[in-house]
């Protein structure tokens, strides 16, 4: 039900105060100077809520970017590990600074491609890719979640090329000679946790990460409960790694339930950086992180035959996009797929 009502203002004029009652629905009123704008404002109104579309504007209007990721920071990041929620309140507080005073409903894709340009001006393509990433998250979650915006305006920005991911892995004479090095090490540690990054797939913040509680020695697994894109995963352990880990929880430290404290801080994760440099410099190995041994684990894995598929598990990757670049790695297997079936199906024809 709709209504119209003619008012007199202080200095004589004509008001028209147009009111919209629904079923279920809050009573929306708003004034006009002419009665054919109050007219079309009701007809407007009405459609935007039978549509679902009316009080997702509303809050629009009511919040700023500000507002919003101060609720993200504080209701989302959370869900994440220590250095994930690092980068994320990093890249958000950007945007803030950016624009953080403009109502969410003021946000429209050539603010953002004004603010992606600037960005690009001082950053690589691939870092402007996480920065946006980082701002689309915020409204996806605004937009189905808290009902804050009708859309999420990043999706209709294109994003910077990137360049082809990087894929560094040690081939096995190289692998040897880390190994030796990290055994070497004067870090009881180090030699540990570098063949769990081989085996695994981990991140280093996930490795650094574990808890006892997380481990089951017994079966071979261990769950990530914070992860980097927030979901958790059943991480597989075998072979080398699980003797060497059974070892390792017989003499753990009882002031944490970390696998790996700190000497000087139990609750905080040993800094494995300078050991690891150092059983570098030792092996003569350049050009190497320590996140490469991520890609040590898949390309291992490409080559022993494992599908892009079950890579994308491992590595606990939500889609197979951030795998493809492993996927050369796999052509042997693949080609043995391919004259398996045409044995199968031609025979001897």
């Amino acid at each position: 039900m709709a209504t119209i009502t003619e008012r007199t203002a202080k200095d004589g004029t004509k008001r028209y105060r147009a009111e919209v009652r629904l079923k279920g629905c809050p009573t929306q009123t708003a004034t006009f100077k002419r009665k054919t704008d109050a007219s079309k404002w009701i007809q407007n109104t009405e459609s935007a809520i039978r549509e679902g579309r009316h009080f997702k504007t509303v809050e629009a209007k009511k919040h700023t970017f500000a507002d919003l990721a101060d609720r993200y920071i504080k209701a989302e990041l959370p869900n994440y590990n220590e250095k994930e929620q690092a980068e994320r309140k990093s890249k958000l507080t950007w945007w803030k600074d950016k624009i953080g005073v403009y109502l969410l409903a003021d946000i429209t894709p050539p603010l953002i491609v004004e603010c992606r340009e600037s960005l690009g001006e001082s950053r690589a393509p691939a870092t402007v890719v996480r920065y946006m990433a980082a701002l689309s998250h915020a409204f996806t979650v605004a937009v189905n979640e808290w009902q804050w915006v009708h859309d999420n305006p990043v999706k209709k920005v294109k994003k910077p090329t990137e360049p082809d991911g990087r894929v560094r892995f040690l081939d096995d004479d190289e692998r040897a000679k880390l190994l030796t090095a990290c055994k070497e090490s004067s870090n009881d540690w180090l030699y540990l946790c570098v063949i769990l990054a081989l085996s695994s797939g981990m991140r280093q913040a996930e490795l650094m990460g574990l808890k006892w509680q997380d481990v089951n020695l017994k079966d071979g697994f261990l769950i990530l409960h914070k992860t980097k894109n927030g979901t958790r995963r059943r991480v597989p352990l075998a072979g080398h790694g699980l003797e060497l880990l059974r070892e390792h929880s017989k003499i753990r430290r009882l002031d944490t339930d970390l696998l790996f404290p700190s000497k000087n801080n139990p609750q905080k994760p040993i800094n494995l950086r300078s050991a690891f440099e150092y059983a570098l410099e030792r092996a003569d190995i350049n050009d190497l992180k320590w996140h490469d041994l991520r890609h040590c684990t898949a390309s291992y894995l490409a080559m022993n035959g494992a599908s892009l598929a079950e890579i994308a598990e491992v590595l606990g990757h939500k889609t197979l996009n951030m795998v493809k670049r492993y996927a050369h790695l796999s052509d042997g297997h693949v080609s043995n797929v391919v004259a398996s079936m045409n044995q199968k199906i031609f025979g001897g024809v």
